[in-house]
């Protein structure tokens, strides 16, 4: 199979909603700005995101099928309008993109820095942004896909199950949680906090979009719901200040009690007449409990006043919040009512063709062995794959060279960063291809949890030389890394089958 014919590449059709989104990171392409030399480290719990990298709008055009408005997923025009699309990647990896108006972000390196900015966070409750794409008149942000709709879908808009009591606590707690990691790390400010930026993930757990933590346009608008939801102080001055996100953040508790859009001037009336039940959503036929109720209540009514200083910190809100969870036992998606996708095998199905030895160590997953294999393989499998004239060895020719050996001395010596370091400078120059450095450098992603890197490497692997049995050995590893176990074991078989279609040729020759 050529390359040009890999399945990995995606088709223009649209892809069907209960499709499992997968945890693949974007192709990347190279910035038109000097990047910062790395993204912050990231939080402990986001090891499976990609890092955050700029796209090319060719890219994001065939993830939504050239924008397609079957593809739209914004929830209304009023609450989203920079249109978001759902989009799926040359790897499988859903996304969500968002397309801004023409006008909005006219200067591109401000674009650049400020989602750069955003990139840089990574957070469980968080939709985390894992890039941009700058290209003409063209401004996109793409983040993680949410598949489960959003707060506003299942508080206001639900069809067979409402949410219960104790999920609307973990929703709070989770959004509070969000914005205290955000001002931790030096983002306090978010744009227009409603329902309808809270999202649902695979798992049914709640998540905060991080479409919001960057302004809708480079003048700062910041806010596009109706102005009785607006803090007092944008009113007056336009401007949004980390008291601003808390007085929106009241606005969200009230949704999440009243199972209604209420306005804050009509909903503080009733808390200031006792009137607590009557704000209740009455959906909840009573199923809270009433102490519970009014902590929350009050809460609220502390993030709405009009003085934003006497509004509550985050600090404030998760430890106000998290004393009230229950049923943590309890999934979230259960809670929801929603299915719960498939969990993941830890392996490829059996092949169906016996294995050689980098074939058996690739079915195990066995990172070790395959590193081993390759150490030992040299550039053997290169042959044929470059030829060069005499005026092709300049000095850096010569640069290169050094740098592909260093790369595998540091490779022979599994120190997998620098070989990683040292492979990319043989690469980036581009005079020579050779696709055992593409697979060497696959393994040491592997090595440094990085499958979506591997699995491009080995891909390219494949495009240099169509019939390397390794290039689709290491495709196999990477896709079950990225747990798409049926397309690795047909990786696998489909590497077995050239290892047995060359060896016949041998004997024959």
């Amino acid at each position: 199979m050529g390359c040009c014919e890999s399945k990995f590449f995606p088709s223009n059709e649209t892809h069907p909603e209960n499709d499992k989104p997968q945890n693949h990171g974007p192709i990347q392409t190279e910035p038109f700005i000097n990047r910062p030399p790395a993204v912050a480290a990231a939080a402990p719990d986001s090891a499976t995101i990609p890092s955050f990298s700029e796209f090319s709008l060719t890219d994001l055009k065939t993830a939504t099928n050239n924008f397609s408005s079957e593809l739209i997923v914004s929830e209304s025009g009023e609450k989203a309008p920079n249109v978001v699309y759902k989009g799926r990647l040359q790897n499988r990896r859903y996304i969500a993109v968002k397309k801004f108006s023409r006008l909005a972000w006219p200067d591109p390196k401000l674009f650049a820095e400020e989602a750069w900015g955003v990139g840089r966070l990574r957070h469980k409750r968080l939709a985390n942004l894992i890039g941009y794409c700058c290209d003409g008149d063209e401004r996109l942000l793409v983040a993680e896909y949410m598949p489960n709709d959003t707060l506003a879908k299942h508080l206001f808009h639900w069809e067979s199950q409402m949410i219960e009591w104790a999920m609307r606590l973990r929703v709070a707690l989770s959004i509070a949680e969000a914005l205290e990691y955000c001002t931790n790390e030096g983002r306090p400010l978010y744009h227009d906090l409603n329902a309808y930026r809270v999202l649902f993930d695979e798992d049914g757990d709640p998540r905060l979009s991080c479409f919001g933590l960057m302004k809708n346009s480079c003048d700062g608008k910041s806010y596009s719901t109706n102005l009785a939801y607006t803090p007092p102080e944008y009113l007056r001055n336009g401007r949004v200040t980390p008291e601003s996100v808390m007085y929106s953040f009241g606005t969200v508790l009230l949704d999440l009690l009243s199972g209604k859009h209420i306005p804050p001037s009509h909903a503080l009336d009733m808390i200031r007449g006792n009137n607590i039940i009557l704000l209740m959503d009455s959906h909840l036929e009573g199923n809270f409990s009433t102490e519970e109720a009014t902590v929350v209540v009050g809460l609220a009514s502390q993030c709405l006043q009009d003085e934003p200083r006497e509004r509550p910190s985050t600090k404030d809100l998760v430890a106000t919040l998290a004393p009230l969870q229950t049923k943590t036992e309890i999934p979230s998606y259960v809670m929801l009512g929603i299915s719960k996708q498939e969990e993941a095998q830890p392996a490829p199905p059996a092949p169906q063709r016996p294995l050689s030895p980098i074939g058996e160590a690739c079915s195990r997953m066995d990172l070790t062995a395959i590193h081993q294999i390759l150490v030992m393989t040299h550039y053997r499998d290169d042959e044929g794959t470059n030829e060069l004239s005499f005026q092709e060895w300049t000095q850096q020719m010569r640069d290169m060279l050094e740098a592909r050996k260093r790369g595998d001395y540091a490779f022979r010596d599994k120190e997998f960063k620098t070989a990683i370091d040292c492979y990319s400078q043989f690469v980036d120059v581009g005079t020579m291809v050779s696709p055992t450095v593409y697979a060497r450098r696959s393994i040491c992603y592997l090595m440094c949890d990085q499958p979506d890197a591997a699995l491009r490497d080995a891909m390219q692997a494949q495009c240099v030389y169509p019939d390397w049995p390794t290039a689709f050995y290491m495709q196999s590893v990477a896709l079950a890394k990225l747990d798409m176990n049926q397309d690795a074991a047909d990786m696998l078989n489909e590497a077995a089958g050239l290892e047995e279609k060359k060896q016949k040729s041998w004997k024959g020759s």
